[in-house]
């Protein structure tokens, strides 16, 4: 390594250490007793394991053994000063890991860098991550959470990833990797109701959970509309939904094909411009409970394990604010896959030329892959004209899928307010095909 080199990958250790040395002594400014590192010590960490990784293994060991020998001196030392039950080590484990980043700044500095803004955003949001930890989080989200990461992490790379089945469309892992999509959607709107309250936190995870799969956005939400009696956020959150689907559409389209992009931009923006009114127009209509098709409870003396006033929505009384559970979700999956399976039969009885009923069909899935696979023939095999209006019928035989599964998610009330609020923006959106085609 040249010295122009060294003395940059040292720096950035430098960098790493006075970042990180900052925002600790920044965070214990009030502590007492102070810490026994701050920014200097900080500094002087990284810049050493820099030097110790330059020296070689052994002594980059043995200077992380003295380091934290030297780190575990003084934190006992403070105990014995003070009289702090709750007093941590956060600031001492920081520093045997800036000594380490120190030690990587000279090997990946990119790598270093990137751990190490992670590390200080982590360092810095104590407040949140304590009020997340002692007031958001229950012993049921724990093993909620275990739940979602045997889903995610250990069921998922063991899944074979290939072709098997009719038309060769079940895919094991593919069709897994949608159960993930649909527990992870529901984790995020339950922890985004949690932290930022039910309208908020729900019209986020649409809008975001749009990006992903707004058909199962629109289950999870309908879902949990069915389950809670405090459904104030789930209307604007599946218009958010199909907001993201538009967006994604003009995104992936643009990719396959520029000029249809370009024939199906007015429309969208229509569209999407419709949407924005109604999500505005029902965020200001208040915090009234959307319709249910249940029955109203009759008034009873005796005691119940409903949730009340003193057990709002998101407390451990209160069992349909719960995520998804797993039966549940591959249930929902299930009925993603019995779809596909259809999309697919259609398909093969509808021939090469069958462009447009392919897509009618293949919408009824999955909007953008019909849309994509019609913008891909355009000005080849097809007419870019007659693209848009295929991308078109798979944006409504998508959007009756998502009325059809709110329908069974979410019961007649609940699906028909959503195709009177979807019936503008699908005009918005047709009108603009229409003229664009």
């Amino acid at each position: 390594m040249d010295t122009v080199t060294a003395l940059a990958h040292v720096g950035t250790a430098l960098a790493i250490g006075l970042m990180l040395g900052l925002e600790r002594e920044r965070s214990a400014r009030d502590e007492r007793p102070r810490p026994v590192a701050g920014a200097r010590t900080f500094a002087l960490l990284a810049v050493a394991g820099a030097v110790a990784a330059a020296l070689g293994g052994a002594v980059l060991v043995a200077g992380t053994v003295a380091v934290t020998a030297l780190l575990v001196v003084g934190y006992v030392a403070t105990v014995r000063t003070t009289a702090d039950p709750d007093l941590g080590a956060t600031t001492e484990v920081a520093a045997v890991g800036t000594f380490l980043l120190g030690a990587l700044a000279w090997t990946r500095p990119s790598w270093a860098v990137a751990i190490g803004v992670a590390v200080a955003v982590v360092l810095a949001v104590k407040r949140p991550l304590h009020d997340f930890a002692t007031r958001l989080v229950t012993d049921q989200d724990v093993v909620d959470a275990l739940r979602l990461f045997v889903v995610a992490l250990v069921v998922l790379p063991l899944l074979p990833d290939r072709a098997l089945g009719p038309f060769g469309v079940l895919n094991p892992s593919r069709i897994w990797l949608l159960v993930v999509v649909l527990t992870v959607v529901g984790w995020v709107g339950y922890v985004g109701v949690r932290a930022l309250g039910e309208r908020v936190g729900l019209l986020l995870v649409g809008f975001l959970g749009g990006f992903v799969s707004a058909s199962a956005t629109t289950l999870v939400l309908a879902h949990r509309r069915a389950r809670s009696r405090a459904a104030r956020g789930v209307m604007p959150a599946v218009l958010a939904a199909n907001v993201a689907t538009l967006v994604q559409l003009l995104v992936v389209v643009a990719v396959a094909a520029p000029a249809v992009a370009v024939r199906l931009l007015p429309g969208a923006a229509a569209g999407i411009v419709v949407l924005l009114v109604e999500i505005v127009w029902l965020w200001r209509r208040g915090p009234a409970d959307e319709p249910t098709d249940e029955p109203a409870d009759e008034p009873t003396d005796e005691p119940t394990d409903e949730p009340t006033d003193a057990d709002p929505v998101g407390s451990d009384r209160d069992p349909v604010a719960r995520p998804l559970s797993l039966t549940a979700t591959v249930t929902l999956a299930a009925v993603l896959v019995v779809l596909l399976l259809a999309t697919r039969w259609a398909a093969a009885l509808a021939g090469d030329g069958g462009v447009a009923v392919v897509a009618l069909v293949g919408g009824l899935a999955d909007a953008h892959a019909a849309a994509v696979a019609a913008a891909s023939l355009a000005g080849t095999v097809i007419t870019v004209g007659a693209a848009v209006g295929a991308v078109g019928l798979a944006l409504a035989a998508n959007t009756a899928t998502k009325i059809v599964l709110a329908l069974a998610a979410g019961g007649r009330r609940f699906a028909g307010q959503l195709a009177l609020l979807l019936a503008a923006p699908v005009a918005a959106v047709a009108t603009g095909f229409a003229v664009a085609a």
